[in-house]
């Protein structure tokens, strides 16, 4: 593939760059093996290809979003009780959504379906998912993903301990045994295909400490390490939680996950809100990554998250949508939900005197990056940036038509003006996109039609 126009990345944290009239080229495998500015003599060498595509002015080329924390099951429920306490809502929502698939296949399969388009609309090309406790359910699961195109990391739940008698594995052996197979079956369902084309990956999955014996949780730690694959769990998520894991374990979550063998660089940790400072060096220290989940956070947790701090520390962050703990599929909201709340902890410091000291806010150019290269970052992959050896994973945004008129919600008065000629996408345009922009898409590219 060759496609020249504007492309638009974060590869750094706070860094935006707008590469205007730029040419990318792929290579069969979805590669980029080229990208300088057009105006380059390297570029003008393969410039003239036959299957060159020209982005339209006022379109922009960027990467796809990573999504760090989703329940593939409770997407049946999106939107529901919300107004209940964390440990009761998975009770009374969460377990029923993964129960009522596990029995059902066909709907199984539906649900997951509309899933995956939701995702490829909104702009998510990665995601880290939970699935059910049923290994064949997740393996639909899987299936959906891989035919969608969407680079998947499924993990089947792993839990000795439920609420819900009907809702949980016999016993840790059970479970571990479970989740070897799931893994050999996971890897084999795309075995056969070029590697570029496996896109699907399992992932240890102990829901979170309440719901996970010590026995079990310590054989998932041996699991992942002896098969190399990564680990995905909650971490000190709400204060329910936090008290219910203190009164029946007698430490902290992150100490119970610490010593299973379940703090490593393979490891993401959704919400960790009821992390301090010292705890936070930890997990760096560990190379543990974390899914911040601003909005089900605002629902279920009695704390924000530290994000500045954590960014600070050097911990590797991405964002999370958390269906359905959250309500929004769209990492447009999860992005802006980040810098509300990281805008709310700032003022909060300002009434208490502490302005001087260094802001806790972070900015809209910030939030872009954690969707992107920083969720990449997270799962251990290059992409999330344009550049050569990068999986050419993007979406193309259009904000204006030929004649200056902004799409949906944008208005961009200046372009209808007599007389303008420049059309170049400027910083303040990318900040009205991300600001009240919406989900429409020209075109996605890295995906492989549905079967």
């Amino acid at each position: 593939m060759h496609l020249r126009g504007t492309f638009v990345h974060t590869p750094r944290l706070g860094d935006l760059e707008i590469l205007h009239d730029y040419l990318l080229v792929t290579d069969s495998s979805g590669v980029i093996t080229h990208f300088q500015a057009a105006s380059s003599p390297e570029s003008q060498l393969v410039l003239h290809s036959s299957d060159l595509i020209i982005v339209p002015n006022g379109s922009f080329i960027i990467p796809n979003f990573v999504d760090l924390h989703l329940h593939a099951p409770q997407f049946l429920y999106q939107g529901n009780g919300l107004h209940l306490p964390l440990m009761q809502w998975l009770n009374e929502y969460a377990f029923k959504a993964e129960e009522r698939l596990d029995g059902d296949p066909a709907l199984a399969r539906k649900v997951y379906s509309r899933l995956a388009r939701r995702l490829i609309l909104n702009g998510t090309g990665t995601v880290l998912l939970f699935g059910t406790i049923k290994e064949d359910t997740n393996l639909i699961l899987a299936e959906v993903m891989q035919a969608f195109g969407i680079r998947a990391f499924v993990g089947k739940l792993s839990m000795d301990i439920s609420s819900r008698p009907s809702y949980v594995e016999p016993s840790a052996e059970d479970s571990l045994k479970a989740a070897q197979s799931f893994i050999t079956k996971c890897r084999d369902l795309t075995s056969t295909f070029p590697v570029h084309e496996r896109l699907v990956e399992p992932v240890v999955t102990p829901r979170f400490v309440p719901t996970c014996s010590d026995e079990l949780l310590v054989g998932l730690g041996k699991l992942s390490a002896a098969e190399d694959v990564k680990i995905q769990s909650h971490l000190a998520e709400a204060h329910d939680q936090v008290e219910y894991v203190r009164n029946e374990r007698g430490v902290e979550d992150i100490q119970v996950f610490a010593r299973s063998g379940l703090m490593t660089t393979r490891t993401i940790q959704a919400h960790c809100t009821f992390l301090d400072p010292p705890s936070l060096q930890q997990v760096h220290s560990c190379g543990t990554a974390i899914a911040h989940c601003p909005l089900s956070n605002s629902y279920f947790s009695a704390e924000p998250f530290r994000l500045r701090e954590a960014l600070d520390t050097g911990v590797k962050i991405g964002l999370g949508t958390d269906i359905a703990g959250g309500y929004s599929l769209d990492l447009m909201n999860a992005m802006r939900q980040a810098v509300s709340v990281s805008r709310m902890r700032q003022g909060s410091k300002i009434m208490t005197g502490a302005a001087a000291e260094k802001s806790l806010a972070i900015d809209w150019k910030e939030s872009l990056y954690l969707a992107t290269k920083g969720g990449a970052n997270a799962l251990g992959l290059v992409s999330g940036v344009f550049g050569v050896g990068s999986p050419f994973d993007a979406q193309q945004i259009c904000l204006f038509d030929s004649h200056g008129s902004g799409i949906g919600a944008l208005d961009f008065f200046d372009l209808e003006s007599p007389g303008v000629h420049d059309h170049s996408i400027t910083v303040e345009m990318l900040e009205k996109w991300w600001c009240i922009g919406d989900s429409r898409i020209e075109q996605v590219y890295g995906y492989r039609a549905p079967n």
